[in-house]
């Protein structure tokens, strides 16, 4: 089997790609694991200086795997979703300046983890699509948090309580992409290529000053595991809906 996130570094910049195409690239236990991983061999790597995340294939991440998610509506829920949210949250968390190279769908758990990055490039094809509601679930993994602060209350409302999508365009109208390239792995890494020129502990410093400064009292990242874990427990529950038991038996059907 192919390794599920695939790393390299060429030039200071990590690359990490999550791999799993013939299913989109749906998150699960196991490819949330190798994300962290991914993110903390960057981090730890004193000549790396920005980190570049996308996905193999035509989407970017289409959501978490519906059969991950009715494993972690079992007997400890709480914590089975934590482990499917635990790659995008060290994305979040990581020190280096982080970019999302978003080249196609990026849909529920894959929203959250192209929102997670500082910035995001979008390819032509992107799709930026909450659509928890739609299957019958709470937003989760800092979703409402992470929307309002890409886009303002107003269109995170509208995306998470009125099912609002957004193309490459209409991210970039309303702030949730940087902008549009037909190839935007190599947009993301040319933008990746200002702190890779930089000296490393500058990068770590303004990016940890900008966290500290956004909501002054507090750090974002706590911001981020606040919203998360607000989000826990009516996600938890509505795991237990019939419309997302309805959901994930027409999934194990196919």
């Amino acid at each position: 089997m192919p390794e599920a996130v695939l790393f390299s570094v060429d030039a200071r910049v990590a690359l990490i790609t999550v791999n799993d195409p013939d299913r989109r690239n749906a998150f699960t236990d196991e490819m949330s694991t190798l994300l962290r991983a991914a993110v903390e061999r960057a981090e730890a790597d004193p000549d790396v200086h920005a980190v570049v995340v996308t996905g193999a294939g035509k989407a970017f991440c289409a959501g978490a795997d519906l059969s991950a998610l009715g494993a972690a509506g079992g007997g400890e829920t709480e914590a089975g979703l934590r482990r499917i949210y635990d790659g995008f949250m060290a994305v979040g968390n990581c020190r280096l300046p982080t970019i999302a190279a978003v080249n196609g769908a990026a849909v529920g758990a894959g929203l959250n983890l192209a929102l997670a990055a500082d910035v995001r490039i979008a390819g032509p094809g992107a799709l930026f699509d909450a659509r928890f509601q739609k299957l019958g679930l709470h937003p989760g993994g800092g979703a409402t948090w992470m929307l309002q602060r890409a886009v303002g209350p107003q269109v995170a409302r509208a995306a998470l309580l009125f099912g609002m999508r957004f193309d490459a365009e209409a991210a970039v109208r309303h702030g949730l992409a940087l902008g549009v390239a037909d190839d935007p792995v190599a947009a993301a890494l040319e933008l990746a290529s200002g702190p890779a020129a930089a000296p490393r502990e500058v990068v770590l410093a303004t990016k940890a000053s900008m966290r500290a400064t956004i909501s002054p009292g507090s750090l974002d990242t706590e911001q981020h595991d606040l919203a998360m874990r607000t989000e826990l427990g009516p996600q938890a529950a509505s795991l237990q809906s019939p419309e997302f038991a309805s959901r994930l038996a027409a999934a194990r059907r196919k």
